[in-house]
Order: structure tokens, then sequence, then C-alpha cells
């Protein structure tokens, strides 16, 4: 009897609500604060927005065309293969299970934890107790187990929920996706609908700028790129879909149309939402305001503000979790299925059709992160090295059409190859600029580490388990 596969389940709306899904999280609650200080211009703001959604955009086409000529399951791992090579496609997988997307779930679940405890005060021990017990490892420096518990304990408990969903059913995961993203773009709406017909804020304040904005080019300039670059991190995951490839009924259609689509939406709510807040607070407030979503409802409806806003990320969280948790599981399966990853991770549940094995191995891996509380410095390192990888998947799109001119491409990027150019540009300036900065703040003792740095070498930390992997399939061969 042949192996189990892996069944196409997921159609247009699963794949819509994969993009969006894992695009929107609790960012957009909480990040327009920062980048209004960046910036000091309500204009500037709704720029950055919509440059860094359109940048996204153009990678999604690029990954769109790729995906469809290549529609299997494991996303940019198989496209990686197919540009440059087992090892280069094994290092993504690499980066993508021990730092890019664990980490990110990791920090998406604790933030979920954080604002269900508006609602029901978590267990916690003494700070004695928590303290009690110390351990370390090495680049992630001391952690405490005992830390927060009642919060870390959530955490995991969301992680083992959203994984034994899709274990047991690609369609349920999917229909769970399709459901929670829904409830997120109705609770955004929402949001933006209470603000605006309010009718409590002031239309100039989408123009007003900042009392002490400077003016000058360079400061503004360093001021664009920096908030360009965190509404480039809110944007991240778009990628997902293209993990779940061979599980999406008529991908060459369905892939496409559900990067723009789910993409084009985010873009939409980003900017209304960002607008909804400068209704309600002038650039210079907004700036001050590290819970700006629940400051600006607080004065647009009163009373019950906090408690909506919580429920709010809640729900974005939870969705984001799912939309990670049911894609990113697949790259593991990819390489384990083809020997380039340990056998076990690479085999199909002989029940429910689905990559168990890796779920699993994906799921004890994010809590265990979760369990060492050091995935706030692991978040910092996986969106630059996301970025690295973006990078040669952009140039990858030159090298495909090369290699294989005469495949199948029921779908082509409009553009080519001006769009794919400026994606690079886009991608080289924020690893370049991470860079640097990363070095000038522990040159000048700011950091203990260069993050950039360590998450280049947590990738290549992977690499002598290549060799070996390949060593043992070399010395199996009769």
């Amino acid at each position: 009897m042949s192996a189990p596969q892996l069944q196409r389940k997921l159609g247009l709306w699963s794949a819509i609500s994969i993009v969006a899904g894992s695009v929107i999280g609790s960012t957009i609650f909480m990040k327009p604060a920062t980048m209004a200080a960046q910036l000091g211009s309500p204009v500037l703001l709704l720029l950055v927005w919509v440059v860094a959604g359109v940048v996204s955009i153009f990678g999604g086409m690029i990954n769109a065309e790729v995906g469809a000529a290549l529609p299997a399951t494991g996303g940019q791992y198989v496209y990686f293969r197919h540009m440059y090579g087992d090892f280069f496609a094994y290092l993504f997988g690499w980066a993508g299970f021990i730092v890019i997307n664990t980490a990110s779930i990791a920090a998406v679940a604790f933030v979920f934890a954080q604002y269900a405890e508006f609602f029901v005060p978590l267990p916690r021990f003494s700070p004695e107790i928590e303290r009690s017990f110390c351990a370390s490892l090495p680049f992630l420096g001391d952690f405490y187990p005992l830390e927060n518990i009642g919060l870390k304990g959530l955490a995991m408990l969301l992680i083992v929920l959203t994984t034994v969903i899709n274990v047991r059913s690609v369609r349920a995961g999917g229909f769970v996706q399709v459901l929670f993203t829904a409830l997120k773009v109705g609770a955004l709406l929402l949001l933006v609908g209470a603000i605006f017909f309010s009718r409590r804020g002031s239309l100039a304040n989408l123009t007003t700028v900042s009392a002490t904005l400077d003016r000058s080019f360079w400061p503004m300039l360093l001021g664009f790129v920096a908030a360009t670059t965190g509404a480039l991190a809110a944007y991240d995951g778009w990628n997902n879909l293209g993990f779940v490839a061979g599980e999406i009924k008529d991908p060459q259609k369905n892939i496409p149309r559900g990067l723009i689509i789910g993409l084009g939406l985010c873009v939409v709510l980003y900017v209304l939402t960002t607008e909804a807040y400068l209704y309600m607070l002038p650039v210079d407030a907004m700036k001050n305001s590290p819970l700006v979503a629940t400051d600006a409802l607080q004065l647009a409806i009163g009373g019950g503000a906090a408690g909506l806003i919580a429920l709010l990320v809640m729900l974005s969280c939870a969705g984001a979790t799912n939309g990670s948790v049911l894609p990113c599981a697949r790259i593991t399966y990819a390489m384990a299925e083809e020997g380039n990853f340990f056998r076990w991770p690479g085999r199909v549940h002989p029940k429910f059709f689905t990559p168990a094995n890796a779920l699993w191995l994906q799921g004890a891996w994010t809590c265990l992160l979760i369990l060492i509380g050091s995935f706030d410095m692991l978040t910092d390192l996986f969106v630059f090295v996301t970025w690295c990888f973006y990078f040669f998947a952009a140039y990858g799109i030159f090298i495909i059409r090369r290699k294989i001119p005469a495949a199948d491409r029921p779908y082509q990027m409009w553009g080519y190859p001006a769009l794919p150019l400026i994606f690079l540009a886009f991608a080289a300036l924020y690893v370049g600029l991470t860079l640097y900065t990363d070095i000038d703040n522990y040159l000048a003792g700011k950091t203990p580490v260069i993050n950039s740095a360590l998450g280049l070498v947590l990738t290549a930390a992977g690499i002598p388990i290549y060799w070996w992997l390949k060593r043992r399939r070399e010395s199996a061969r009769p």
C-alpha cells in the first residue's frame, strides 16, 4: 500500500484567509504610534503604509508566479531548491524552523495570553520562586522558565490547540483560518467605524504635522526608512501561502489570487485603521501613546474601549497563530520527505492525511521558545533573517525564468523585470540598514550582541546537520 499523500482541500477563501490571517496580528494595534514618532507627519505615515504594502504585493506577485509554476507543498523551500539547489533550500528550511516561523508564532501566542489577562488574572509564582530556577543557553543568555508561568501556559495551550486542529484536518484548519480572518477583518472595520462615526475627532489631524518635525532631508529620510521597516514587518507573513501550495485546489489560479487579494485587503485595513487613529489623536499625541488603539477608541466611545481592544487583539493573535501553524510546518515536512531533514517529520498521518509529525515538532519547539521567554530577541532576529531570504527569493525569479523557460506559467507577474528589481532594492536596503544599525548599537554598548549577526549564526548552526544527513544518505546507498 502506498504512503498517504497530502490532499488538495483548500479553496480560494482559504488562500485569501491564510495570507490576510498570517499578516494581520497585534502589530496594527501598537506599531502606528512608533511610526508616528519616527515620521512626525500624518501624510508620510499614510505613504509609508502604502509603499510598504505595494512592495509586499510585489513580493507576493513574485511568489505567485513561482508558486503557480511550482505548486508543491513547501513554498519557498521548494522554490529555493529549484533556484539554488538543495543546500540553500535546506538553509531556508532550517532558519524557518529554528528562528523565523517558530519565534514569530511564539511571540504572537504570548501577546494573546497577555491580553487574555485583561479578563482573567493568570496564576504566577512569587518572585522568589520564579527566580529560584535559572538556566542558560548559548546566544540566548539566562532565562527563568517559571517566570510568568500563567501567561506562558496559556500561550502554550493556544499552540497545542491550533496544532491539534491542524493535525486532525486540513479542511478544519482552513475553516478556522477563514473564520478568524473574517472576525479580524470585521473587528478592524468595527474599530474604524466606531471611531469615524463617533464624530469626536478632527479631519485636520490627518494633515497636521508635528510641532517638532525636522524638515531637513537626512532626518526625514532616516525616519521614513525606519517607519517603512516597521511597516514591512507588519506586512510579513504573505509568503505562508506557498507553504501549503500542494493542498490548494486549482493552485495555478488560487495562489496568485489569494496572495494579491489577501495583501490588498491588508493594505486597505492598515490604512483605514491608521487614519482612524489619526482622526482621534493628533500626530503629537499619537506618537506618545503606547496603546494607541485603546486611547483612540476610548476617546470615541468611552467606557468599554479597553476591553473591546483586548478582545480584538486576542482575535487577531489567535488567527495569526493558526495562520502560521497551518502552513509553516509544511516546510519541515517537505524537507524531511525529500531526505534533507530527519525522516520522522516527513510522514503523513494515515487517517487525517496531514503532516502531523511536522506539526507536532513545530509545536514542541515553539512551546520551548515560549518557556524560555527569550522570544523577544528571536522576534527581532526573524524579521532580519526573513528579509535576507526574501532578497534571494526575488532574485530567484530571474533564475527560474532562465532555467525552465518552457515551464507552464498560468500566472506571470505584471511589470517584469522592473518590479522584482524594485523589491530587490528594498530588501537590500532593509538588510544593509539593519546591519549598520545593529553594529552601531553594539559598538556604542547599547546591546550585548549584534542581533542581525546572531540571526545569521543561528541559521548557520544548521549547516553541520545538513552535511551529516548528506553523508548518512550517501552511506545508505547500495
